[in-house]
């Protein structure tokens, strides 16, 4: 009898419409809608109709080409990441210093100074060093660049007593010979350390430091050697610090290095 009681109850109730399911009231409502809804359902189809309709291939496959979307992104993202090489090192005093994405500049290599004695990267770990490629013959803006190197190294050591150690790297092995290197750098600056080899040897260096470099203008034995002519300074773990193109002039250059060794040593 109580349960009786309560279901009139409930049927009288002013309450009575929020127990009415949602879909008499939607079905309520399109009755009232007119004309327009009849011919937008004869168009489309009832919801009934596309909810039965729809194969669940038409759920499955956005959703697989939303992921395949993202992990085609997240692949580019790493191989950029990798390919900019962040750089750190641990080793030495310099063991708090992060190199965060700098550019790949630098590696391994075996060449050979003036004396004939091999020199390898490891070589010139423990000194800021400062790098220049170029070759003996050219006949403007190599010398100009070594002179820039030969004075800034002075203006670095008398002013700021900063040494670092200068190094030239030829791009024309064929004719750069030990010798060859050694008399064209006395003129110079005898600190300069002159670096020759075999030319694949050479390729190998100009390929981890991105030196570009390439024969024109050949007659014979007699041609000019394209290249990129930057500068490179290297802190004591050999990790690239900063490029200089030949905009700079020795003062500017000398500068420019005092700020990052000031920067390094803070």
């Amino acid at each position: 009898m109580a349960g009786l009681r309560f279901l009139r109850l409930a049927s009288s109730s002013p309450l009575r419409n929020r127990f009415i399911p949602h879909s008499s009231r939607y079905r309520s409502y399109t009755k009232g809608s007119g004309h327009s809804d009849q011919k937008l359902a004869r168009q489309f189809g009832s919801e009934e109709e596309l909810s039965q309709s729809r194969p669940w291939a038409t759920y499955v496959i956005p959703s697989a080409a939303v992921i395949a979307i993202a992990g085609i992104g997240l692949f580019i993202k790493y191989n950029d990441e990798r390919r900019a090489i962040p750089k750190g090192s641990n080793q030495g005093s310099f063991s708090d210093m992060k190199y965060i994405n700098k550019p790949a500049i630098g590696g391994p290599f075996k060449l050979y100074d003036t004396e004939n004695h091999l020199v390898t990267d490891h070589d010139l770990r423990g000194n800021w060093t400062l790098m220049y490629c170029g070759y003996t013959s050219s006949p403007d803006v190599g010398p100009a660049e070594v002179q820039k190197m030969a004075k800034a190294i002075d203006i670095l050591e008398s002013e700021y007593s900063i040494k670092l150690k200068p190094v030239f790297i030829t791009i024309d092995p064929e004719r750069d010979t030990p010798d060859q290197l050694q008399a064209y750098l006395k003129e110079f600056d005898s600190r300069i350390v002159g670096l020759t080899g075999p030319i694949a040897a050479v390729r190998q260096m100009a390929q981890e430091y991105r030196v570009y470099f390439k024969k024109v203008d050949e007659e014979g034995q007699d041609y000019l050697v394209e290249s990129s002519n930057n500068m490179y300074l290297f802190d004591p773990n050999m990790e690239i610090v900063k490029t200089f193109g030949v905009e700079y002039d020795a003062l500017q250059l000398s500068d420019a290095i005092v700020q990052e060794v000031k920067k390094a040593t803070r």
